[in-house]
């Protein structure tokens, strides 16, 4: 595969689409408007100005990067000739499936569709597909060009050959992939992050604690530790006795509600929406413009370690 095309120009589809380039690989980026795709531009250069001042990347890389992309508002022209496409526009089914009527009508039967969404199984997203096997789910998570996780998901019509390819380009381009046994509501990541925050929006109810102290709490422990040793590698550490004797202790006094607590729909009702409103559980300035620069240069900081240990690991003879 040479050519890659990213649908949508978005948070999603702009760091898709720098993965893309900064991997070699001719990218067409399309949105449905000029100064979406300007926006782009803009996000997709700034990212790369920090990883050359991080000394992340080089100027020439950067360059070469910049030009392995082309930008246009024409879908046709994005699809001509293409041999994967990422599908990251609103989630909104119908407009998928009229989007995904339009490709079918024009690429190859060769070609890999795959989209970007956490809300729709395949199942759905293939109701109208003439080739369903040729369809996948590579769902990134913001922002992507920092944050290594691609999580891929099948359903029973999926070409094995084509989840294959996708995992296979996953890795080419920096990612680390991991590929769903089956389709799930949520997939791993969502799941486990709402059942924590489950948990959490308890902590608060019970007035246990604050939300602040839930940050102080979870980076200074779990945060500190999962970059480099997940929750199950944890627990081999730690000792399966020690884990068995934990769960047993507080399971049975952990929260089962099925519903979104009431204090966090009084906050959405009320406009206190994050970064979006400028207050959240926290207070912003600039639509938490500074809180966001501070968070991706962070996880530049720690993208750097991981790669260097990497290399560092590929380099060195095993014993």
């Amino acid at each position: 595969m040479k050519n890659m095309t990213v649908l949508g120009a978005g948070i999603m589809g702009h760091g898709a689409a720098q993965l893309f380039a900064q991997a070699g690989y001719n990218v067409r980026i399309q949105a449905r408007r000029e100064t979406s795709l300007e926006t782009a531009r803009e996000l997709i250069t700034n990212s790369l100005k920090i990883m050359v001042e991080k000394e992340m990347l080089t100027q020439d890389k950067m360059d070469q990067t910049l030009a392995n992309i082309k930008y246009t508002t024409d879908l046709r022209e994005a699809i001509e000739d293409t041999d994967f496409i990422l599908e990251s526009i609103p989630e909104k089914l119908e407009l998928k499936l009229d989007t995904y009527d339009i490709i079918e009508s024009v690429v190859s039967e060769k070609t890999i569709i795959a989209s970007n969404t956490s809300t729709f199984p395949l199942k759905e997203l293939t109701q109208r597909a003439k080739n369903p096997e040729r369809f996948v789910i590579t769902h990134f998570f913001n922002p992507p060009q920092l944050v290594p996780i691609v999580e891929i998901a099948k359903f029973e019509k999926t070409d094995e050959n084509v989840v294959q390819k996708t995992y296979d380009l996953m890795k080419e381009i920096g990612k680390s992939p991991v590929v769903l046994k089956k389709e799930i509501t949520g997939f791993i990541v969502n799941r486990v992050q709402v059942a924590f925050l489950r948990e959490c929006f308890n902590l608060i109810e019970l007035g246990v604690c604050t939300a602040e102290d839930i940050d102080i709490a979870v980076k200074g422990s779990m945060g500190f530790k999962w970059a480099f040793c997940g929750p199950m590698e944890s627990q081999d550490l730690a000792g399966l006795q020690t884990t068995q004797a934990m769960v047993y202790n507080i399971e049975q006094d952990l929260s089962n509600v099925r519903d979104v607590p009431d204090f966090l729909k009084e906050m959405v009702n009320n406009e206190q929406l994050g970064i979006r409103s400028n207050k959240g559980f926290y207070e912003y300035d600039d639509l938490g413009a500074e809180a966001i620069h501070t968070r991706d240069d962070n996880f530049l900081d720690l993208l750097k370690l991981i790669q260097q240990k990497e290399a560092k690991k590929e380099t060195t003879p095993a014993k």
